[in-house]
């Protein structure tokens, strides 16, 4: 070994090592005993929650949820009420083509690049998956735009799978109680799947959800009316 070599070698074994700084996840505000009272209030206030936008299968709600992005649900079912009256099935939406799908979805937001990728993901389900919407997410991401929540509405809704979808109302109705706090939706996701208890993952995105919609909205949240007021985090409430 030269001269050179050794001196690196001595250097490097009486270097100190640095560890790794751990990076702490985000801590749900709220104790299990009153995350679990949340869900409760939750269940009794809405017993049978479910999505508002109109599928008749697995691929019109793929289709559905994929329009609904920067789109309200009461937008979007004007719209696919009679898109999904002409086409329901991937074979008959890649028929229908790009210009076709966009005549029924101009009322929408983004409709030429929607109208794209809902052909475009009619002819990968086709082509790829034996005409059958695929049931993990790692494929339902493969789908043109179809991105991870969405891929996880449908794992919910049209397959039973306890994944929760974080949108704007869930991102805010979970950083406002305390329930899952966090930077961005992929650390309230993680946090969600973490904290809410078994019973109640298969319905947590719709209670949620629902909750953000009509009760905890935005600019000015309705805590009168409130099924978790008592349990809520939020320095502002209104009641």
């Amino acid at each position: 070994m030269s001269a050179v070599s050794k001196a690196k070698s001595t250097a490097s074994k009486e270097a100190p090592k640095h560890k790794k700084k751990r990076v702490s996840k985000p801590r749900s505000r709220l104790t299990r005993d009153a995350i679990l009272e949340m869900f409760v209030k939750l269940a009794d206030d809405r017993p049978n929650p479910e999505t508002e936008l109109e599928y008749n299968s697995p691929f019109t709600l793929v289709v559905a949820v994929a329009l609904s992005a920067q789109a309200t649900d009461v937008g979007v079912n004007k719209a696919t009420r009679l898109l999904f009256a002409v086409a329901d099935t991937p074979q008959a939406m890649l028929a229908l083509g790009e210009a076709g799908v966009a005549d029924y979805i101009k009322t929408i937001g983004l409709w030429r690049n929607k109208a794209k990728n809902v052909v475009a993901l009619s002819k990968m389900i086709i082509d790829d998956f034996g005409g059958q919407v695929p049931q993990t997410r790692e494929e339902l991401v493969l789908l043109p735009g179809v991105g991870r929540k969405t891929a996880n509405v449908v794992l919910n809704e049209a397959f039973g799978q306890p994944t929760i979808a974080v949108d704007t109302h869930i991102f805010r109705v979970s950083n406002r109680t305390g329930l899952a706090p966090g930077n961005n939706p992929d650390q309230v996701e993680d946090l969600l799947e973490r904290v809410v208890p078994e019973t109640f993952k298969k319905g947590a995105h719709h209670w949620l959800i629902l909750h953000g919609r009509y009760v905890c909205v935005a600019r000015k949240p309705k805590c009168d009316m409130c099924a978790i007021y008592d349990l809520c985090k939020f320095k502002e409430k209104t009641a």
